[in-house]
């Protein structure tokens, strides 16, 4: 039989279970803008029934219903979802990170334009032209030292951009990873407090929605797998463990270069600043490198004009020069050493003195040409007259010899350079091309790659969108759907209020009325 105060309990119970789900809405409605947030509903079930209690069929009303409970409150979540977001948000993170890196290229690079590095190797071409007209005058030389300094300073800024922009990178990848190591110290913390919490009977929602969005920030730097134990989340990279329940392994750049070389780390934007640094920028300062180095020493043919006279001495494929036979008696093609050794086939008119190396680094040296330490020749820059333009010498009554300042041979030798083919390829033959060539060559492959990139990135980011587009309609938060909740709740509480009204009604009367008829 039921108890007198049956109904009460009963209505008790519809009262706090819908003040729970009211509680949740209202914790829904506050939380529709966090970050990572996963709605949660009140799970309602039927509370146990009372049995009729006989050894035979009773005729009293067996099961009766004893109202409502709030089994449990959970969190709307699809784990495929989950995983599908943080695979995809991995290629973006490295995506990302490449087309950044290969914009800034492209700034530091700037061509197309009227102030990049092809304007000034063109003025620098033009300035030989115009000395070729007048090889006497010393203003064509002031001319050409100071395009010649402009070009190489070009290069030597161009250079000093790409290696910090290198150290940029490379400083990238260790604020990432001690970013990477502080998420899977907090994602190990929150494994032993969701643990915890849990043990204890209850669903820890708003901890596993903490760990789920570090987890997906995570997923953003490296490629990571995921796995959801009884003890956390164990955290992978390839063959890596990073976190097992509460214990955690910390990487440093050693890690990320041997995970980088076994392929255990293989995307998210760890990845790709290390690719980008390692492929696109040592890539394109290895090209200026090479560019520099061919044009102060890189073989190239020329023909020299007929009646030129060479410095004593000199060595053109595999002939030495010397004497008399120093006269060239008809047009002759060589093996030339970049302009550094073309310039040596000349002679200036500071003490008629045969050519010195155009192009050296601070010392002087030839040696190891790059685009960061190329210089023009200290000596020329004291003394433009030091500049050779011909390659003519008149004999004296005295057997000595003199330059013949207005010739201007080599003048126009130089100015030929711009349509002459240099071998790009350290003597291999296989890449001979014009300097003003090699370069679009190189601004093309750049152009091409940036704009792969940014297909890429623009592919990817709409796939990372989608995802999370259908996450967040199994997730997210409608506030018109809690508005309708928080009503339809309203009212469940308020007829459950009710109800207890009408019980509290009833037993008054029972309690207070019954008993006193004739009193």
């Amino acid at each position: 039989m039921a108890s007198t105060f049956h109904g009460l309990e009963t209505a008790r119970r519809s009262l706090f279970t819908t003040q729970s789900a009211l509680n949740t809405t209202g914790h829904n409605i506050s939380n529709a803008n966090t970050a990572g947030y996963s709605r949660q509903v009140v799970n309602m079930t039927a509370s146990r029934p009372i049995d009729a209690v006989g050894f035979s069929k009773s005729t009293a009303a067996g099961q009766l219903g004893t109202g409502v409970e709030a089994s449990s409150i959970t969190r709307i979540r699809e784990k495929f979802l989950d995983n599908q977001y943080r695979n995809e948000y991995k290629s973006l993170g490295n995506f990302s990170v490449q087309l950044d890196t290969l914009s800034k290229l492209e700034g530091i690079v700037n061509e197309p334009s009227d102030t990049g590095l092809r304007t000034v190797i063109s003025n620098f071409w033009n300035s030989w032209s115009d000395l070729s007209k007048n090889p006497e005058n010393a203003d064509g030389r002031k001319v050409v030292m100071e395009q010649t300094m402009a070009l190489v300073d070009s290069f030597n800024y161009t250079a000093k951009q790409l290696s910090d922009l290198k150290a940029d990178l490379t400083e990238n990848v260790e604020i990432n990873l001690n970013t990477v190591n502080s998420i899977t110290t907090s994602i190990a913390q929150l494994n032993g407090e969701i643990r915890r919490v849990e043990s204890l009977g209850d669903n820890a929602n708003d901890l596993r929605d903490q760990r789920d969005l570090i987890t997906d920030q995570l997923s953003g730097l490296i490629n990571i797998r995921v796995e959801d134990q009884e003890s956390g989340y164990r955290i992978t990279m390839g063959g890596t463990e990073l976190v097992q329940g509460t214990a955690t392994a910390s990487l440093d750049s050693a890690a990320i270069t041997t995970a980088v070389a076994n392929g255990d780390l293989n995307s998210g934007a760890i990845y790709g600043t290390i690719y980008a640094r390692d492929h696109y920028v040592d890539g394109y300062i290895g090209e200026l490198n090479n560019l520099v180095q061919t044009m102060a020493n890189g073989e190239f043919e020329v023909t020299l004009p007929k009646g030129s006279v060479l410095p004593e001495g000199t060595v053109l494929n595999n002939v030495t020069y010397t004497g008399t036979n120093r006269t060239l008696n008809e047009d002759t093609k060589v093996t030339v050493k970049g302009l550094n050794g073309l310039h040596q086939l000349g002679y200036s008119l500071a003490g008629q003195e045969a050519g010195l190396p155009f192009f050296t680094d601070a010392n002087g040296s030839t040696a190891g040409l790059n685009a960061g330490n190329i210089t023009l020749n200290p000596a020329i820059v004291a003394n433009s007259n030091l500049i050779a333009t011909s390659m003519r010498v008149a004999t004296n009554a005295d057997g000595s010899e003199s330059v013949i300042s207005g010739n201007n041979s080599l003048a126009v030798l130089f100015s030929q350079m711009r349509d002459t083919r240099f071998d790009f390829d350290a003597g291999t033959g296989e890449n001979k091309n014009t300097v003003d060539a090699y370069f679009r060559s190189v601004v093309g492959q750049l152009g091409v790659q940036a704009a792969e990139a940014t297909r890429m990135q623009s592919n990817q980011q709409i796939i990372v969108d989608q995802v999370e587009s259908r996450r967040q309609s199994v997730s997210g938060v409608s506030l018109d759907e809690e508005m309708s909740n928080m009503i339809k709740f309203q009212h469940a509480y308020n007829a459950a209020a009710r109800n207890m009204t009408m019980i509290d009604e009833i037993l008054d009367r029972v309690i207070n009325g019954m008993g006193r008829v004739g009193l």
